[in-house]
């Protein structure tokens, strides 16, 4: 599986475990750029729960042995400030006060390695760690 392939799986995966825990899935997927210019931030998710936006980056790794680093550490300042404006900036768009309660959340999901047989992957799915980190950033 290529990387994009594992980031959809990873944000697929990450949608469903939002919505086991009540919130309702408001977008995905949102960027802005600059005028005919690159793609400068991107939220994975935008959900709510009870009266809070929570904006979601959502970082997915296939485990490797001997790895060093978890999904989340992919996520620095740099990444969090940028996903602030994005999350600032669609509150705009979409009319909604910047005063109102939201949060940044970064969900790492690891896929693990797996010995069953593929049909039995393929029918259940990968074998995955889910860790949710709630209000990374401070808003």
């Amino acid at each position: 599986m290529d990387k994009i392939t594992i980031g959809k799986i990873g944000e697929e995966i990450a949608v469903k475990y939002l919505k086991k825990r009540g919130c309702k899935i408001l977008d995905r997927n949102f960027f802005f750029r600059a005028s005919h210019g690159p793609k400068i931030a991107e939220i994975d998710i935008i959900a709510k729960k009870k009266n809070v936006f929570v904006f979601v980056e959502v970082k997915t790794l296939r485990a490797k042995a001997g790895w060093k680093f978890m999904p989340q550490d992919k996520v620095n300042d740099q990444k969090l400030w940028k996903i602030t404006k994005a999350a600032e900036l669609w509150l705009i768009k979409n009319r909604i006060p910047l005063n109102v309660k939201w949060q940044i959340d970064v969900i790492a999901v690891e896929m693990l390695s797996d010995s069953r047989p593929k049909f039995l992957q393929w029918i259940f799915g990968p074998k995955i760690k889910i860790s949710h980190f709630e209000n990374a950033a401070k808003c």
